[in-house]
């Protein structure tokens, strides 16, 4: 028995709107509003500290199904000129030459290579190019996911060399620094 044409062109529209559904149900971007990209290092000027800061302006594109990882897009970026350690004379010199050099470097990027399941729920690995003053080192750390209807939280950390960024001269603060990513991304 023969389907009738506009039975099939519905049924296939169908199924079209319903698998269009499930894509966007994958596609996120990632904001500011919930969202925290902070650092911690260790100055020992005198005695030791430990210096906090943030970063905002985080743009970015970040496709994401945990059954279908190898479908990862996690594209992210944020504007260096918007570091805040909470002192505006430390933030100035971080954003001048020697540092940033944010006139020349306005964005730091991390870009996913791949996301693999880590073992434990919503646990995964992260594996990708971290793009700091024209440098890009490949990085690789573990995060975790908290799904909402609106949208997902992505948590993660990872700690870098300075210097292999050539971010600031010898002196008295730690090469090592933890990156503290809690990244808030809405549903497209």
């Amino acid at each position: 028995m023969k389907t009738p044409a506009f039975i099939s062109r519905f049924l296939l529209s169908g199924l079209l709107l319903l698998g269009s559904t499930h894509l966007l149900a994958q596609h996120y971007v990632p904001v500011d509003e919930g969202s925290k990209v902070k650092f911690t290092i260790v100055n020992h000027l005198i005695f030791s500290s430990t210096v906090t800061g943030y970063f905002t302006g985080l743009k970015g594109n970040i496709h994401f199904d945990p059954d279908k990882l190898k479908e990862t897009v996690i594209e992210a970026t944020v504007a260096v000129n918007t570091i805040n350690t909470g002192i505006g004379k430390r933030d100035r010199d971080l954003m001048a030459e020697k540092y940033f050099n944010t006139a020349k470097f306005p964005v730091m990027k991390l870009v996913a290579t791949s996301v693999t399941a880590a073992g434990k729920p919503n646990t995964y690995q992260f594996t990708g190019a971290l793009t700091i003053k024209g440098i890009t080192k490949t990085i690789s750390f573990p995060f975790t996911t908290n799904m909402t209807a609106g949208g997902c939280q992505f948590n993660g950390q990872f700690v870098i060399n300075r210097k292999d960024f050539q971010v600031g001269p010898d002196n008295a603060i730690d090469d090592k620094l933890t990156v503290i990513l809690n990244v808030q991304a809405k549903k497209q």
